[in-house]
């Protein structure tokens, strides 16, 4: 009773500030209008690039709640063609559309709903870029979203764009925007850019140092970094699209952010500003690298005990052992990328937090530590789409084998490379990406008596300036 009370009121909270906000949205549009330049009958052209799950939701949220002014704004959202939908995709789609009599009527109404009959029946193939137009995602088809203006052609969706949304994962963004600047040589404008994709590069020339997506797109475009900017925080996408309260972070110069912090937020998905772009989009990326091991250690722990009973029982005692090191770990390298790392604490933890609850890292952890996927498939997964986690391993283990990083060991007193005083992300490395480990060496780490108490290394970091600028490409 109390949760239907709590259910009631929510909705009702949510639906009051909609009518009460309803004048203001147009508002705030003209704001943002107004300040990239736009006249009367020339709409203000935001283009989502990548079509994964958080792509999706954060154009479908900006089309559900600007799209009713379509003489002032035009939302679009570029994927590749080709992308098949396998068969028992295709059964799973047709069973969510039948639950839900609003996506029913409204595909009978487009005339769109046989075509997923055939496609049960296997006497049709479905295409992403298809099933995309009438609000369904490859890589989160539980979670119908609203139709989409879906552009296949890239030079199309990107060359009069005023606002791109970089919707791809890290390790796609690169080559994608280098063929973006090609249809971006004749422009007189320069278009803002917001980034969502969490992960790194690694590059050991002239010093070792981070490439977050932002510093990719400055590379590949020319666009000053004035006018890219960062959106992160601790949400899954799904949820947000089911109108769960979240929040976010936009981070990046003042010129622009604050701006499109009051356009982006709205009663459930509060945004804030920030201007420490290139700090937070780096934990962006850190947390995926924890994630995958979370529930590497669950499950096999379970495989080695054989205690299925207890199952339920001991996965909080197997998790809280990891997450005690895992987060002392995070903490040691927020020390060498932070002058102030203590300002991250929350927003690092929080984001870690809800992708062990439900990221695709951590999803991809458990099917690996349950054989059910093999490193060797790639990171590439059909229905999840690119999982992060894995370059980021590779990336964060190759930085942190620089010599010319060296720290002081504190017990051995001797200079060592700061990767030896990660030993999870040590054995991340062995089992992902050299392979020369099971999961099982998770475990095996975890019980070795000689790994020190997670206090410890914390203790390291806060007592020793191990602050390097150079790591994110500083002086």
């Amino acid at each position: 009773m109390v949760g239907s009370i709590m259910g009631m009121v929510r909705n009702n909270t949510y639906s009051n500030e909609s009518v009460q906000n309803g004048n203001g949205l147009e508002e705030k549009l003209d704001d943002l209008r107004s300040l990239v330049g736009k006249g009367d009958g020339d709409p203000l052209r935001i283009v989502s690039v990548g079509a994964g799950a958080w792509g999706s939701v954060f154009a479908s949220l900006l089309q559900d709640t600007y799209g009713q002014f379509r003489d002032k704004i035009q939302i679009r959202i570029w994927r590749r063609t080709g992308r098949r939908v396998d068969r028992a995709t295709a059964e799973h789609l047709f069973e969510v559309i039948n639950s839900r009599e609003d996506v029913l009527r409204r595909l009978i109404r487009r005339c769109a709903y046989l075509k997923y009959v055939e496609a049960r029946l296997g006497d049709r193939t479905l295409f992403a870029d298809e099933i995309l137009k009438d609000g369904f995602c490859l890589n989160m088809i539980d979670t119908p979203l609203c139709p989409l203006k879906v552009v296949t052609n890239l030079q199309e969706a990107v060359w009069d764009a005023d606002i791109v949304v970089n919707g791809l994962p890290s390790t796609e963004t690169r080559e994608i925007f280098e063929e973006i600047s090609k249809y971006w040589k004749e422009r007189i404008t320069v278009p803002i850019i917001i980034s969502l994709s969490k992960g790194i590069e690694a590059a050991l020339e002239p010093v070792p140092h981070i490439i977050t997506p932002t510093k990719m797109i400055n590379q590949a475009t020319g666009v000053p970094l004035e006018n890219i900017l960062y959106l992160g925080g601790p949400n899954i996408a799904s949820e947000i699209y089911n109108k769960e309260y979240a929040n976010a972070r936009i981070c990046g110069d003042e010129k622009w952010r604050k701006h499109l912090a009051k356009f982006l937020r709205q009663p459930q998905f509060i945004v804030w500003d920030n201007s420490d772009l290139v700090t937070h989009e780096v934990m962006g990326g850190l947390k995926n690298v924890y994630a995958i091991g979370a529930v590497y250690i669950l499950f096999s722990f379970f495989m080695l005990s054989g205690m299925v009973a207890a199952l339920t029982n001991e996965s909080a005692t197997s998790k809280s052992v990891y997450f005690a090191h895992c987060t002392s770990e995070m903490i040691f390298i927020t020390h060498l990328l932070a002058e102030e790392p203590e300002k991250l604490a929350g927003p690092l933890l929080a984001d870690t937090y809800v992708t062990l609850l439900k990221g695709r890292n951590a999803w991809y952890g458990q099917m690996l530590a349950k054989g059910q996927l093999s490193p060797d498939m790639g990171d590439s997964i059909s229905g999840k789409g690119m999982i992060q986690g894995v370059s980021a391993v590779e990336a964060f283990f190759e930085l942190l084998s620089q010599s010319s990083l060296n720290v002081l060991h504190p017990e051995e007193n001797k200079p060592v490379a700061p990767v030896e005083l990660c030993p999870i992300l040590k054995t991340l490395y062995k089992i992902l990406i050299s392979r020369e480990q099971s999961s099982q060496a998770i475990l095996k780490a975890l019980r070795d008596e000689n790994l020190n108490d997670p206090r410890e290394r914390i203790e390291i970091a806060q007592s020793h300036v191990f602050f390097k600028p150079s790591l994110l490409g500083q002086q």
